[in-house]
């Protein structure tokens, strides 16, 4: 993308770049300023003069004028590497924080449309451990926000948490707040400063935006800054997050214990025959489980079946399916104590239980995250590998990352009333076919709101949780389901959403329009009517 860059670095001192004029336009379509107090102001891309949030201080400022065009997200996949067409005109605004005496630089990116502005401002989560996710706001910003990320001044990759260790070995606990909590309000703080002085009056309504790490951060605004924003969509989120980090390890330990490693193939041949025993009990065999909590397929049904895998057959075996029901149960400890959620019935396993052989030798491949998570934060070791943990090391993992992190990144407190109470509404979509963050979790975290604030009805008010049958780890992001329309219409025209409306994948690799219900409900087909219509399902309670 052609770039004419005014940009310009200051410390304390305001910005003069010359910006384009135009009347900004609000939800109803009329323009805002008919609705604010005073004469009318021009959009500027200039003279952003920043307070710095408390406890920290403006490192400097930097404004860019951005024509029209194809936007390249930095950096490699998932999180970059790819083009974002059709960005408009806008005007990029890059403020650097520092909390002083911890020599940290956290940057805010705040892009904001030249035209065409719909009066909102939306912040932007991250993903594993990047804070914030650059093509997401570029994303927003073509669908008229006013949109913002931060960095924390962490690694940007998602995938490299070195950034966790200072050079002594020790956490590193500047950036760890920054990643866990801090930067993502100072953002905020940030964001709605320079829509003000770029558009001459604040956003009308201010909305976060986020799956995974940023459906965890969603949660930690409610929790600590319950003022920051009107409306939350957090998806997927990465709450209770030692507990789930460190359960999602306990795949490697139990192939590891266990001394046996499935394929890939025999894996999905155990998915496959949980589908076709579950799916009928929502009413009719669609490729979906309405809801895995139901389904009791035991996977030693399958011990002495044939599997074709790579051309070759192979034997199911009692120790084979033995693996898959101590995954799909969870971890537990020494007394056989349930610590945590298992793998959903129907995920994908490769994620979290993959292998590789060398030599005729299989050993097993944590997933990155988690085994990052435990080796740089629960055991300071860079080279600590988690590939052969016992059950006993296991537990031991598993209560020192919850005794020294809990407080500072768990995002588990149950008590919503501040952000109830300042009119804020939460919604929450997760997919039961979730292969990195157990659904379970989710669902966990809401009976405890419900139990701390008055019941479900009385939540229902401000937050809802939304299972989608099917979906895998944040698979409605990016237009898979009515998430931040349904939320606009909650906020602002007090509209609570009943269902979602979403695209679902089958397990036959068709896609299905159904809608998704709100907990505890679950879809089940009324007996007649189109299956391939929602009109044919109704949401119910009963089981």
């Amino acid at each position: 993308m052609n770039r004419r860059l005014l940009t310009l670095v200051v410390a304390g001192v305001p910005l003069a770049v010359a910006g384009a004029v135009y009347a900004p336009v609000g939800a109803s379509g009329q323009p805002l300023q008919e609705a604010a107090a005073g004469a009318p102001s021009a959009f500027t891309c200039s003279a952003f003069d920043i307070p710095a949030p408390a406890g920290t201080a403006v490192e400097s400022v930097a404004a860019v004028e951005v024509p029209a065009g194809t936007f390249q997200v930095p950096g490699t996949p998932p999180l970059g590497g790819y083009p974002v067409p059709d960005v408009p005109a806008h005007c990029e605004v890059t403020v650097t924080l520092t909390h002083p005496g911890a020599n940290d630089h956290a940057k805010v990116q705040v892009w904001l449309p030249q035209t065409g502005w719909n009066g909102r401002f939306q912040g932007i989560g991250g993903a594993a451990y990047s804070a914030g996710t650059i093509g997401d706001v570029a994303g927003a910003v073509k669908q008229g926000y006013a949109a913002a990320t931060t960095d924390a001044g962490v690694d940007t990759s998602g995938l490299n948490p070195s950034w966790a260790l200072d050079s002594g070995g020790r956490i590193n606990t500047a950036l760890l707040q920054n990643f866990a909590s801090r930067s993502v309000h100072e953002m905020t703080l940030v964001g709605k400063q320079v829509v003000a002085d770029a558009y001459g009056h604040a956003a009308n309504y201010s909305y976060f935006n986020g799956c995974s790490t940023g459906g965890r951060q969603g949660y930690m605004e409610a929790q600590r800054y319950p003022t920051d924003y009107d409306g939350i969509n957090a998806a997927a989120p990465a709450v209770n997050w030692n507990q789930f980090e460190v359960a999602t390890l306990w795949p490697q330990v139990v192939m590891n214990e266990e001394h046996t490693y499935p394929s890939a193939c025999e894996f999905n041949a155990f998915n496959a025959a949980a589908v076709k025993a579950c799916d009928k009990l929502d009413g009719i065999a669609d490729g979906l489980i309405s809801d895995p909590s139901r389904c009791d397929f035991d996977p030693r049904r399958l011990i002495g079946t044939k599997v074709a895998c790579d051309g070759k057959e192979i034997t199911v075996t009692a120790a084979d399916a033995d693996v898959v029901r101590k995954i799909w149960d969870g971890p537990r400890d020494a007394d056989g104590k349930g610590l945590w959620y298992g793998l959903p019935i129907g995920a994908d396993f490769n994620p979290l239980a993959a292998s590789t052989t060398t030599d005729g030798v299989t050993t097993g491949s944590p997933f990155i995250v988690p085994a990052e998570w435990v080796a740089y934060f629960v055991e300071k070791d860079p080279a600590f590998s988690s590939a052969n943990l016992t059950y006993t090391q296991f537990d031991q993992i598993f209560a020192k990352a919850r005794a020294e992190y809990d407080s500072v990144i768990g995002t588990s407190d149950p008590d919503l009333t501040a952000f109830r109470n300042a009119g804020g509404k939460l919604i929450t979509w997760h997919g039961d076919a979730d292969q990195l963050i157990p659904t379970q979790g989710t669902v966990d975290y809401r009976q405890r709101v419900d139990a701390v604030m008055g019941g479900t009805k009385k939540v229902d008010d401000f937050y809802r949780v939304f299972r989608a049958p099917g979906v895998a780890h944040c698979g409605l992001k990016g237009g898979g389901a009515d998430d931040m329309t349904a939320l606009i219409a909650w906020v602002e025209q007090g509209k609570a959403p009943a269902v979602l409306h979403a695209t679902l994948p089958t397990a036959t690799g068709q896609t299905v329009a159904r809608d998704v219900c709100r907990y505890p409900m679950v879809s089940r087909y009324t007996g007649h009517g189109d299956p391939s219509s929602p009109a044919g399902f109704r949401c119910v309670t009963d089981r």
